[in-house]
């Protein structure tokens, strides 16, 4: 089992990343959190890694802290959740906010997540209340990702979201009035941030 990788970071897009350990390529996928906080491209990267085996493959699921790790296993405890899943979730939710939702029994905040309906978001909260004040919880800022040209900009949110379970046409329209909102270039973790809250207010 593979539980960690150190590497070069050869690419990274908001759902997934390649790590090249001494010649040999990993595709790892990440949650949004994750991708906040990486470097530049060719900088060297290291990630906490859940080894998913499925019959026909073997998925490698990358965090930036073992904080994420364990709550990504924790979800996927859960009957019904996946690990694609338990990534919406972490990408939606900062570990904080759902341990708190979850010790709160916010019903309506994890719905909130795209895939995750009412009795879904029930049972998560039902059946890891106790199981998440195992987590050490400290709030921190996140590393913000670099600006680009704004429509590259856009476009990479809609492509991240849409992964994430949001349909295109919702996502465009939260866009539209996020640029209307701010229409200056501003760094794409930002921009994700802005669109998801203007999703969850519906």
């Amino acid at each position: 089992m593979i539980a960690a990788l150190t590497g070069r970071l050869a690419h990274k897009a908001p759902s997934h990343v390649t790590l090249d350990v001494h010649g040999v390529g990993y595709e790892v996928f990440i949650p949004l959190s994750t991708f906040y906080a990486l470097p530049e491209i060719n900088e060297s990267a290291s990630l906490s890694v859940h080894t998913h085996l499925r019959e026909d493959a073997i998925q490698l699921y990358g965090f930036v802290t073992t904080l994420e790790k364990d709550s990504f296993i924790l979800l996927t405890s859960i009957s019904g959740i996946g690990p694609k899943l338990a990534l919406s979730v972490l990408s939606a939710l900062n570990v904080p906010d759902l341990v708190a939702a979850i010790l709160a029994g916010d019903v309506e905040k994890l719905s909130s997540v795209p895939g995750i309906g009412k009795k879904t978001a029930a049972r998560i909260a039902l059946e890891l209340k106790d199981k998440v004040e195992r987590l050490r919880v400290t709030p921190g800022p996140i590393p913000q990702a670099a600006s680009g040209p704004m429509g590259r900009l856009q476009d990479d949110a809609l492509s991240a979201l849409v992964n994430l379970g949001y349909k295109a046409a919702d996502v465009k329209a939260a866009i539209t009035r996020a640029v209307q909102v701010r229409p200056e270039p501003v760094p794409l973790t930002e921009l994700i941030r802005e669109v998801l809250k203007d999703l969850a207010r519906g």
